[in-house]
Parts: C-alpha cells; structure tokens; sequence
C-alpha cells in the first residue's frame, strides 16, 4: 500500500510575499478555487494580522472554498492567533499556523531569548491555538540551521501540546539534501511521540536545493510538503509544487507514495498564477516552462518523433500540455522538417524535402529560431496554395462607444456566402462572423501577433492554432490590416481540416 503525501500550498501567503505579486481579495479566490481544482489538501491563505486585506482574503476564501483546509499563519502571539480565528470562522476546515525561531541566529539575534523560553512560549501559542481550532500546525523557523538535539524538544514539545503538524522549515534555503533528509530522519528516530503528528517540509531555493530538499525529507520520513506554483516566494522562492508532485509521479515505482493532485491542471493553473502574478515563469523552468517539452537538436527531435520516451521523462499531456515542441533551428534534421510541414499541411517527397532542407539551413543559419510562416515562404509561400475557402469581402464598422460589427463574405469552391456578427472587438466579430457560415465546432487555441516591419504601417503576421474534433490544425495570414490578417489565418487552419468544411447560410 502507498503512502500519502499531503500537499499545502502557500502561492497565497508565501508566494505573494514577492514584491510585486501581491493580489486583491477577487484575485485570490480564483486562484484559490484553481488550487481546490488541482487537488490541494490544505490552502494557507494568507497572514491575517498583517493587514486588513490579509484578513478579509482569509474570509472570503474560506468561503468560497469547498473541501481543502483553509490555513492562516500567525506569529506565537496570543493576537496573532484571536485574529486568524476570527479570519477562519466560515472555514469548513480550519487550521491555524503557529511558530517561533528555534536556530542560534533567531534565539539569540532576532528574539533576544534563550531555548527553554522558546520551548515555552510554542507550548503556550499551540495550548492557546487549540482552543480555537482542532487543528494547529506548529513552525519550527530556521529549522534547518537549528541543531537536532534541541529540534527534537521543540518537537516533542508542541505535539504534546496538541501540534498536528509539525513543520521544519529550511527557512534560508542553506542545508543540502542529505543534511535535511537526515534532520528528518533524527526527528523520526529520536522525538518518541513524533507518529502523533505530521512532519512538513517548507524548503526555500536561495541555493538552487529546495525541492532537492524536500524529496529528501519525503524519503525520510516527511508527509506533508509546503509549496508554491512556479516555485514563487521569498527571496530565491520556495519549492515547486509541480516539481514534487511530478517527482513523485514519475519515480512512483521507488518512492510509492500518492498526491491527491490532478496533475492535468498543473500547466494551467502554472499560467493563471503567472499572469495574475505578473511572475513570468523561466522558458527553462522544469514542468512548466516554455522548453520544458521543446526539442530543437536535430538527433533529439528524430528520437522524440521516432517514439516520445526516447528523450521524454513525462507525458506532456499529463500536466496539461497538447504536444511536445518541435523547434526549427539551424540543429534540427530533415525529420523535424518534415514534421513541421506535415502539420502545415504540407506532404512532400524526398527530392523536393531535400531541397527545401538546403534552402531552410541557409535560413536556419540567419535566424535563431524558424517560424511556421518563414517555412511557407521556402515553399513558395503557402498563401498561394489553393484553398477551398477564400476571403472574398471584409468590412468591420468599429470605434469608441460602438459594437463591433463584421461583415465577411466568403468564397467556398465557387459558392459566395455571407454572413454579419458582433463580437467584443472587430477581430472577435469578424470571426463570429465566419463561423456563422462554416459549419463546424471550431475552437480557437493560440492566437498570435507579429509585425513583421516597423512603423505605423506596419505588415502584421497572425499565426492561429485551431482544434477540431480533437485535432489542432494551424493558420498564418499577412497584412498590412491586422484584422484582414486575423480571418486569413483563420481560414487558412480551416482549409487544413481534413474532409473539408459544410457551409450554411446565414
């Protein structure tokens, strides 16, 4: 039988600690409600007493919160904990999250304080917690700096106290992961009440370790993990929640221990706490990031398309993404090549893939990375494929204080048809418009602007990704009016769906 691994997620407290992250009270039910999706066990949804909006997050999220237990983090401060009680009210299941610094530096340089008087006042702030809460988790801060010996009291100390979880912090990210597996490890063997609780970890990457760290203390022992999405907090930030759970996930055969996460959502929840966040996440980041699941060596991109688990860990599609990347540069080989083109729509045989490979090195060697549309123009540019569909007429009345409306007119293998619509802005019409005449569930995915040139005349590239009936299908369109260009891409990732399109008048 597995273990269970429980996941507390601190992206509304911790994470938001970074400058320029902080969130207001409709923001963070979102994101909270995202997290509830993902399949946390416990959300820490802010610091109460901080400030008035800490507070009232606290509320609302414990409102809008289903099952997850909704945690509130407190100083061992007898007003600390009254105000966390109070912000926790309306939690289905609340916890409250108390603690004091136990290493040399916090006893003697921050709290002015000595051992015995810090055994006692965790004592007395996990007694005072539990008379609001059944649930106290108590942290241990600077644990990873704070010798075992005296850790092991502390620890004793709190569960006897009521403490149902026990937290041990390497708040300044400094042990390494044999030394943190190791605290663990002590703390199991030598704290002879330590199976009435939980042991946590809360690790911060100011040394690259965090989740290095906390696998460590997962295999020693640990069952529950403090983490963040993208890894963002203080300083260096924390551990990764996607990091571990894909750990785990991946290497389930040694370590068989079981999330409750829905790993399916990571990638999106990854990209709505970015946004939110404005914390762009590193191309290189692991799980999440831009190159996670991209391939541009040309040895790298044949092995992957010759069978994924050549050069793939994980199934993209287990976090959430489409398809792996294949990106075109001067290191990629004709197989990449191919397939690029095939997705175009493109089917070539070898003498003539042969010389559009010559003429995309050449390319290749000029620029950093190929797009699909420099492809198209190696083939003599794809606008002047022939196409089933073509835009016949565009006409959009748009401006200040009007709605948008579009009138396309569409030529389909000789037959005109027309159609008018409304939409939030003149692109958005003029594409209700044409799905008014195509008759097919088309649903756009990625939609993307470039200029090509400078200045206010600008040639606009738009290159869209759709998906039918589970296939993605892409489109590129050219002009000098970006609407012009968005409907031509458009069409042109209709025109690619096999078996063509049914037409309808409006």
């Amino acid at each position: 039988m597995s273990d269970r691994l429980y996941i507390f997620d601190t992206t509304l407290r911790d994470g938001e600690q970074v400058p320029g992250c902080q969130l207001n009270t409709v923001e963070k039910i979102e994101v909270a409600r995202a997290l509830e999706e993902l399949g946390v066990d416990v959300i820490e949804a802010g610091f109460p007493i901080s400030s008035p909006g800490d507070f009232n997050s606290v509320v609302e999220i414990s409102k809008a919160v289903t099952w997850p237990t909704i945690c509130a983090l407190t100083r061992a401060v007898e007003k600390d904990i009254d105000v966390a009680a109070e912000a926790l009210k309306f939690a289905k299941k609340g916890r409250i999250h108390t603690g004091i610094g136990t290493s040399f530096y916090h006893i003697h340089h921050k709290l002015n304080s000595n051992q015995d008087e810090i055994i006692e006042r965790a004592i007395a702030a996990v007694k005072y917690a539990k008379r609001y809460v059944e649930d106290v988790e108590f942290y241990a801060e600077d644990a990873g700096r704070t010798e075992n010996e005296y850790l092991a009291r502390v620890v004793e100390a709190v569960i006897k106290a009521g403490a149902t979880v026990v937290n041990i912090p390497d708040t300044t990210g400094y042990t390494m992961p044999h030394e943190f597996g190791a605290k663990i490890k002590y703390l199991i063997d030598n704290v002879p009440n330590v199976h009435k609780a939980i042991l946590s970890t809360h690790c911060h990457n100011d040394l690259g370790m965090a989740t290095a760290n906390t696998i460590a203390g997962i295999m020693n022992g640990a069952r529950q993990a403090e983490v963040t999405i993208n890894g963002i907090g203080e300083r260096a930030g924390n551990t990764s929640l996607e990091e571990v759970v894909m750990i785990l996930k991946s290497r389930y055969a040694i370590l068989n221990i079981d999330t409750n996460i829905n790993t399916k959502n990571i990638y999106k929840t990854s990209r709505m706490v970015s946004n939110m966040m404005n914390m762009p996440v590193q191309p290189n980041k692991a799980i999440v990031g831009r190159n996670a699941f991209a391939h541009s060596s040309g040895i790298h991109q044949d092995g992957v398309l010759k069978n994924r688990e050549n050069y793939e860990i994980m199934d993209p599609a287990d976090v959430g993404i489409n398809e792996s990347s294949i990106v075109l540069t001067a290191r990629s080989g004709r197989a990449a090549l191919r397939h690029r083109l095939e997705i175009m729509g493109f089917e070539l045989d070898k003498e003539k893939l042969d010389e559009v490979y010559e003429q995309f090195l050449k390319l290749a060697d000029k620029k950093k990375d190929v797009k699909d549309d420099d492809v198209a123009a190696l083939l003599g540019d794809a606008t002047q494929k022939e196409r089933r569909i073509k835009l016949d007429f565009l006409q959009v009345v748009t401006g200040k204080g009007l709605v948008p409306i579009a009138n396309v007119r569409l030529d389909i293998s000789g037959e005109i048809l027309d159609a008018t619509a409304s939409g939030n802005g003149p692109v958005d019409a003029a594409l209700k418009a044409v799905k008014k005449i195509i008759h097919r569930k088309v649903v756009l995915e990625e939609f993307l602007i470039q200029a090509i040139t400078h200045g206010s005349d600008d040639l606009g590239k738009v290159h869209m990704q759709v998906n039918h009936e589970g296939g993605n299908y892409h489109g590129f369109g050219a002009n000098t009016d970006i609407i012009t260009a968005s409907v031509e891409a458009f069409l042109d990732a209709i025109n690619k769906i096999p078996g063509g399109v049914r037409a309808k008048k409006e």
